[in-house]
């Protein structure tokens, strides 16, 4: 008879503190890998929907100023030359860069300057389907405009021209009507005309061309540095700018809801540790008659505490297994009762399984160290006495 012969059969014979045992260690797993999996799904919902709040990166022509001075008065700074970007060849660059999966949105812009009864506004020609999906907490006054003859207007620019949604708009150089009024944002949205790209280009007559592109990206799955250089090398000719004050205020909630989970986990993981400490050493005290045996049957110390050793083995392994299958089935539960499964996916990963059978394994054993050593210190003769 072996020593681990000897560990599965003292666990059958002790059969209700085993499954007790187990039972627990196994509700620790579950919770932790169920945590695992709803921190990592949380976190790239939340950041998908915080790409709601505006871009993150801004990708523009690079242009050289001068500097216009006379007689030591400063007149300001002047463009040399006003450039442009071509919108499908910006697209298609974007598309073919390392990490192009953690690009959320794409938010062309073309503006140009119009009068209107005296009262001098930009005009902003947008793809409103991915304005609407960065800028979703914009709140709009009538309805969001559906063609290129409707237009929606910032707060002050409705207020300052007098109109509202439904009537016509002169003097952009077609005919165009209000199709809603952007509801006050604080920004530079509420003194511009938001007008569909088309129509603006065709107004100006630069088919195909964007001032700039707005760019949301996820910045968990890499660096936000890294997608400011691969889009740089990608588009020749540009300027890239992350804003990092958007960057840090969105990776700060995604990483306090993450940080959250570890901790609780951690404490999970310290508690169920406990349990098997102190269970093992009440094993123990009360198995010293059986310490003493196997002594006597010439065992070493070193035997002693393999046995030990491997009962918090075996029961690691199948708390590993069954908590880590126990966990991602709860997982999908918690997922569903967020309502974010829509918005990022759980994946089973047979390497996170492995990982996690092992690290439950070594961890078992670990917490049962101290219990195991104890034994082996157990003398026979001091352990025959009493029998």
């Amino acid at each position: 008879m072996n020593i681990l012969t000897i560990a599965l059969r003292s666990g059958r014979r002790r059969w209700p503190r085993t499954l007790l045992l187990l039972a627990v260690f196994t509700l620790g797993v579950t919770s932790i890998v169920a945590l695992g999996h709803v921190s990592r799904v949380v976190g790239e919902s939340l950041e998908k929907k915080l790409t709601a709040f505006g871009a993150n990166i801004l990708v523009s022509p690079r242009s050289e100023t001068l500097s216009v001075s006379y007689g030591g008065l400063r007149l300001g700074d002047m463009l040399v030359e006003v450039r442009t970007l071509d919108e499908a060849d910006v697209r298609a660059r974007v598309a073919g860069i390392a990490n192009a999966a953690n690009v959320a949105a794409v938010a062309p812009k073309l503006v140009a300057m119009r009068e209107l009864d005296g009262v001098a506004v930009g005009l902003v020609g947008v793809r409103f389907d991915e304005e609407r999906r960065m800028k979703g907490h914009w709140s709009v006054d009538g309805a969001w405009p559906e063609g290129p003859g409707q237009v929606l207007l910032g707060a002050r620019v409705a207020e300052r021209l007098g109109l509202d949604p439904g009537d016509t708009v002169a003097g952009l150089g077609a005919p165009a009507t209000v199709g809603g009024v952007l509801r006050p944002t604080g920004d530079d949205d509420d003194g511009v005309i938001l007008a569909d790209l088309g129509f603006v280009q065709e107004l100006t007559g630069r088919p195909g061309a964007v001032s700039f592109i707005e760019v949301a990206a996820l910045c968990s799955g890499c660096p936000i540095e890294d997608m400011v250089a691969q889009l740089g090398a990608a588009i020749p000719g540009v300027e890239v700018k992350a804003l990092r004050s958007v960057v840090e205020q969105r990776m700060l909630s995604v990483h306090f809801v993450q940080r959250l989970i570890l901790a609780v986990s951690v404490v999970i993981l310290l508690t169920a540790c406990a349990m098997i400490g102190l269970s093992m050493l009440s094993a123990v005290n009360e198995r010293r008659r059986e310490i003493g045996l196997l002594r006597s049957l010439g065992y070493s110390r070193g035997a002693v505490f393999t046995l030990f050793s491997a009962e918090a083995l075996f029961l690691g392994l199948a708390a590993g297994l069954a908590g880590f299958l126990a966990g991602y089935a709860l997982s999908f539960k918690v997922v569903a009762a967020l309502h974010i499964a829509d918005v990022a996916e759980l994946a089973f990963m047979p390497l996170a399984l492995a990982a996690t059978v092992a690290f439950m394994a070594g961890v078992s054993v670990v917490s049962a160290a101290v219990p195991a050593w104890k034994a082996s210190r157990v003398e026979p003769s001091e352990a025959l006495v009493s029998l």
